[in-house]
């Protein structure tokens, strides 16, 4: 048998790469990624840095280091507790606020990966966009923000960035993860969305990916808990469109949860081949020389027209009857009452917060510190802190 000298080597023959076959040679961060990356991507040697300044690593780059904190903090092992659509008295299939951002984080780097973007801050970004929920979703955002109308209100994108300069504790035991202004930045602009510049190519799509992602899943869940049917989904033309396809390829006969499953695979995989068709045809014709350019140009990525309003119509769908079914709207309003009159107790009692809040009071004020202790919280933790601390059913 022949061998290929792609899968063979003896000591001291050259691999394909230049690499000698006796020794490890070990890539830069710099190496790898000037043979990979478009020249629109954020590099990771153009980072402006850290807010406090550290010394580089010899084999992660920064956005990887930056990957490592948020994936190693406690509020991001907290995200496992909080609810994404559903709580957890409806059982255990559907997703939580982590499984969402793991698979935010995946379907980015697919998007990255394709178009040559930094993988390392992509998936930095995936991993931090949610990062400062409160428990209960939205529900909770909603009455953290009205409990603290009159202290600046509250905003999860606004909390995570708290989270990341002073609420979590790195193993050297300074304050915050000390992350790359450029992920700080990216972060700032999830809260300017409507107002700021254009964010780096890969802060754009991890949001494109934020909104593939639930726009399926949140199908999924709601299919498989009984709140909605294949039969209404197919109603609208991204659903209809995608099981036309899934019955060429599975036929007819095909058992409900397979295609359930079949959907949620057809809805991103069209989502994502259809935006990053457009997104090629968008990037060939701009030429950028750099990721600056980008945002100097205010440019965005988008989804075509029309993909664009098939995805409005099912939004719209899942607005209407599963965000605001009868069940999520009891949830929602019972876990607000729960957090307001959590907000109050601590208030009127400030030795009740742990030291650590205790001590911040000092730094932002009782009001602020009592909601960032809140806003940490799980869902589990949140009724078990109401039960004792309030005492009484809601």
């Amino acid at each position: 048998m022949t061998s290929s000298p792609h899968s063979t080597s003896r000591a001291g023959e050259t691999r394909p790469g230049g690499a000698s076959a006796d020794r490890t040679e070990l890539v830069t961060t710099a190496e790898r990624e000037a043979a990979l990356l478009a020249p629109y991507a954020m590099f990771s040697a153009d980072t402006a840095g850290r807010e406090r300044e550290e010394a580089e690593h010899p084999y992660r780059g920064p956005f990887q280091r930056d990957r490592d904190r948020i994936l190693h903090s406690s509020a991001f092992r907290r995200l496992s507790g909080k609810m994404q659509v559903f709580t957890g008295e409806r059982g255990d299939y559907h997703r939580t606020r982590l499984t969402h951002t793991q698979e935010v984080a995946s379907i980015a780097r697919t998007i990255g990966r394709a178009l040559r973007l930094n993988e390392d801050l992509i998936e930095a970004l995936a991993l931090f966009h949610d990062i400062g929920h409160p428990p209960f979703g939205h529900a909770g955002e909603d009455a953290l923000d009205e409990c603290l109308r009159d202290h600046g209100g509250f905003s999860h994108n606004a909390y995570g960035l708290t989270i990341a300069r002073e609420l979590e504790t790195r193993h050297d035991g300074t304050p915050g993860l000390n992350l790359t202004r450029e992920v700080l930045a990216c972060q700032k602009t999830r809260i300017d969305k409507t107002t700021g510049p254009a964010p780096l190519l890969e802060a754009q799509v991890v949001d494109l990916a934020d909104s593939i992602t639930y726009d399926a899943h949140d199908t999924d869940d709601a299919v498989k808990l009984g709140m909605v049917t294949l039969d209404e989904l197919s109603e609208l033309t991204l659903v209809r469109d995608t099981m036309a396809q899934n019955r060429r390829r599975l036929g007819d006969e095909a058992e409900p949860y397979v295609q359930r499953k079949a959907l949620v695979h057809g809805l991103i995989d069209r989502q994502v081949s259809s935006l990053l068709q457009s997104a090629a045809d968008s990037l060939r014709q701009q030429r950028f020389r750099c990721a600056q350019d980008v945002i100097d140009l205010g440019f965005r990525l988008e989804h075509d027209s029309e993909l664009a309003g098939q995805k409005e119509e099912l939004e719209a769908f899942l607005y209407q009857r599963v965000y605001r079914h009868p069940e999520l709207i009891e949830m929602r309003a019972r876990a607000q009452s729960r957090l307001a009159a959590l907000f109050g107790a601590f208030v009127s009692a400030r030795n009740g917060l742990p030291a650590k809040y205790r001590r911040r009071i000092d730094e932002v004020g009782l009001h602020r510190a009592v909601g960032d202790y809140l806003a940490g919280m799980t869902d589990r933790f949140c009724n078990e802190q109401f039960e004792q601390v309030v005492g009484r059913p809601s």
